[in-house]
């Protein structure tokens, strides 16, 4: 139970903080209101984000997991690949307001390294 507390607890980490910074970047005039298209810079500085939460939500699940750290990671990353899918199919041809088709790619081709990468510095911290 604690491995999918782990991988829970991540993934949070990582929904939390995008869904925070985008109503935050929304309620300051940065991003223009919901559902209303925006520029490609805007979508960049999205992803950017999404990577750095996206490490970080990896580096808290293997903090939490009882043991085997990159399994733990790799499970995290397939996971946020299958939702970051998810969003791709559901989106797909609803708008320009749903970001650019190469937005929702990018969050699944993000997902494995990011775990990778969250992993490698959490176990670099010395903790496994």
């Amino acid at each position: 139970m604690r491995s999918v507390w782990a991988i829970v607890a991540g993934m949070l980490v990582v929904i939390l903080l995008s869904l925070g910074t985008d109503t935050v970047l929304h309620a300051t005039g940065i991003y223009p209101p919901w559902f209303q298209p925006m520029s490609t810079g805007l979508w960049v500085l999205a992803t950017a984000y999404r990577i750095v939460y996206s490490i970080l939500g990896a580096y808290v699940a293997v903090r939490l997991a009882p043991g085997r750290p990159m399994w733990h990671a790799m499970v995290f990353g397939i996971v946020g690949a299958l939702l970051g899918a998810l969003g791709a199919a559901s989106t797909w041809n609803n708008g320009p307001e749903y970001g650019p088709k190469w937005f929702s790619l990018g969050l699944i081709a993000i997902s494995l390294p990011c775990a990778w990468a969250g992993a490698v510095m959490q176990t670099k911290a010395g903790y496994r």
